[in-house]
């Protein structure tokens, strides 16, 4: 059974990514007999009008204490009025079940839809209309969510956000402002270069593969027979080859980048028909591996790209032969490198829109170097080992990992499409593919790769085994260590590095018996206000953590920093809430959009705490693995 890569290649566009919420509100000024010029004194009456997207609530002027912000509106800074008693539309008045005072529901104010304030104005000086600018702080509702108080100036001219504190007054988020800068500055050429190694291992490895390991020897060869002995043209083809393996593979990134962008990335990653997609695809990889069918370049493309390389008729087109043999093999090499480059392009699924370019460069630049170096040195190929029987057991054990790496796309999609609260209001992580299943499904994959290098059973191109070579001993043995391991994760042992890849652990799983239920903390789940509500309440402040149902270094985060004693003692003492951003619905987005409008990012893990009146005062971006840098920034968050 044969497949052209024109079909799969196809597949791969099928795809989109939702949209993003926008503001619910829209503001505007209206004074119809205000005109030039406004002497000194003169009194004169505004109408702020404002219209509300459906569903949505802004709460009254006079809204009372313990529930939403009530709106304010106050002489935008500078401008030469004095803002007297206004007037407005009464507001609807209902209890709301998310905002709890004494045990009883708050009666909350609000409008909906549409509403005015009449504001009444004196000049302080000569001036002109344009001057005329008033802010006015809200807060909005819907019947699941809050987005956090915001401050909007309003004119003449239309609406702008005010995103500076207002004269003589001190930033929110100033007394940890230095350290995250800071922090951010030293983390990010860190997180980079460590990016840029792991890609470039990948790239290493993938060269190891048996779709791409037999072709080194072949195409280097290939080379300098088309290039009639001219060793200065052998290099030359060899590095157009380069190019198009690098072009298609960073091609890939780009695409990924620019399409997406830095939001579109978290949402793509965890698309649950994306991560379907590609969960089938590593499956229809995997049963190739083992030979049930073949998957090749048609015939004709190879016919076509050979008699061009053989062209005499200019060096031009054996070089666009070249080009095209590069890009050709790198589709064809995917079979193999796609556990690698769908890893590498999920761990680039944390907000910055860069990662994927950089990421396919390295990964690309280790795999071609050898056809290069080679091309340059033709003698290093009497060093390579011959290909044989082994090589085939290598793609029957990458077809056993595509396997394994399939799971993780499909537990993504149970935990996007599945995550809910349970009876008791506690968050469950998926329905199907949970952290214990999966890992049950690793640790049965590992026996059967275990029991196949021993020769208890063999594929359609597998040569007998005649002899269990000691070679085989230790990797039979090194993979049966690793179903063990895994085996304690079943059992409810954290796994440490592995834990990233993995579903979160549900609370109620009857398989946690070899964990420590006091390591789990009282984390409220997609409901800002309510857990804000609850910080004022108890005079605590909230601690949030913006998070991903398919973030690795989010789920390495709560795995191994958030469950250590020293740090799960500082955390206790807030509020705790987890705000998902890369869910499937409209909550999300608005979730997404109030972490970019509130600190400009969308990166993931993304953790910020908040006073009890809903204003951040310390941030602390991404990942770490030093406990007493969190540690230090939990204990002053609390003290400011």
């Amino acid at each position: 059974m044969r497949f052209t890569l024109i079909k799969l290649t196809f597949l791969l566009l099928i795809f989109g990514v939702s949209g993003f919420a926008q503001n619910p509100t829209k503001w505007t000024l209206e004074a119809k007999d205000l005109k030039d010029p406004i002497k000194n004194g003169d009194s004169f009456a505004v109408t702020l009008h404002v219209s509300i997207e459906p569903g949505w609530h802004l709460y009254s002027i006079d809204q009372p204490e313990g529930g939403p912000i009530p709106t304010t509106i106050k002489i935008a800074d500078g401008k030469p009025f004095i803002l007297r008693e206004g007037s407005y539309e009464q507001p609807k008045s209902q209890p709301d079940p998310n905002f709890v005072v004494d045990g009883k529901p708050l009666m909350t104010r609000y409008y909906e839809n549409r509403t005015s304030f009449i504001e009444s104005l004196i000049a302080t000086e000569d001036t002109t209309r344009l001057a005329v600018a008033l802010d006015v702080r809200f807060q909005l509702c819907n019947d699941t969510y809050c987005l956090p108080p915001r401050t909007k100036r309003v004119s003449f001219a239309g609406e702008e956000d005010v995103k500076k504190p207002a004269s003589g007054s001190q930033s929110p988020v100033s007394s940890q402002d230095s350290n995250n800068q800071l922090r951010t500055t030293n983390q990010q050429p860190t997180d980079l270069w460590s990016f840029i190694w792991l890609a470039a291992t990948f790239g290493a490895i993938s060269l190891l593969t048996p779709c791409v390991f037999p072709m080194i020897p072949i195409t280097v060869s290939y080379f300098m027979k088309h290039s009639d002995g001219d060793h200065l043209r052998t290099i030359k083809l060899a590095t157009v080859y380069s190019v198009g393996i690098i072009a298609t593979f960073s091609l890939l990134g780009m695409l990924l980048a620019v399409v997406f962008g830095a939001a579109g990335i978290n949402l793509f990653a965890a698309n649950p028909w994306v991560n379907l997609f590609i969960g089938a695809l590593f499956l229809f990889f995997a049963f190739n591996l083992f030979g049930f069918y073949e998957i090749s370049i048609p015939a004709s493309v190879l016919t076509k790209l050979d008699s061009i390389t053989r062209s005499e008729a200019g060096k031009g087109s054996a070089y666009l032969g070249a080009l095209l043999m590069g890009l050709t093999f790198t589709l064809t090499s995917f079979t193999c490198t796609s556990p690698f480059i769908g890893s590498l392009l999920v761990s680039t699924a944390q907000g910055d829109w860069k990662m994927p370019l950089i990421g396919m460069l390295a990964f690309s630049f280790v795999f071609a170097l050898p056809f290069f170096v080679l091309a340059v040195a033709p003698r290093l190929l009497h060093s390579i080992p011959r290909s044989g029987g082994w090589l085939n057991s290598v793609k029957v054990v990458m077809g056993f990992l595509e396997i394994a790496a399939a799971m993780k796309f499909l537990s993504n999609v149970d935990l996007v499409w599945g995550a809910g609260l349970n009876e008791t209001g506690v968050l469950n992580y998926g329905k199907i593919f949970t952290r214990e299943l999966v890992l049950i499904i690793w640790v049965v994959i590992g026996l059967g790769i275990v029991t196949y290098i021993l020769g208890l059973y063999k594929f359609r191109h597998d040569s007998p085994v005649k002899k269990i070579t000691p070679l085989r001993i230790m990797f039979a043995a090194l993979f049966l260590g690793l179903c063990v391991y895994l085996s304690a994760g079943v059992l409810g042992r954290k796994l440490g590095e592995l834990e990233s890849f993995l579903p979160p652990k549900n609370s109620a799983s009857v398989f946690n018996v070899l964990g420590n239920p006091d390591e789990e903390l009282p984390w409220m789940t997609n409901n800002f206000e309510a857990a804000l509500a609850r910080a004022k309440s108890e005079n605590r402040k909230l601690f949030v953590d913006f998070t991903g149902y398919t973030c690795t270094n989010c789920r390495w985060m709560e795995a191994n920093m958030f469950t250590l004693p020293e740090v799960r003692a500082e955390m206790e003492k807030f509020v705790l809430v987890s705000l998902y951003t890369d869910g499937d619905g409209e909550v999300y987005e608005r979730q997404q959009q109030f972490q970019q409008d509130t600190f400009q990012t969308v990166a993931l893990p993304f953790y910020a705490v908040f006073d009890a009146d809903g204003k951040p005062i310390a941030t602390f971006p991404g990942l770490t693995r030093d406990p007493g840098e969190f540690i230090d920034f939990l204990i002053k968050a609390n003290e400011d």
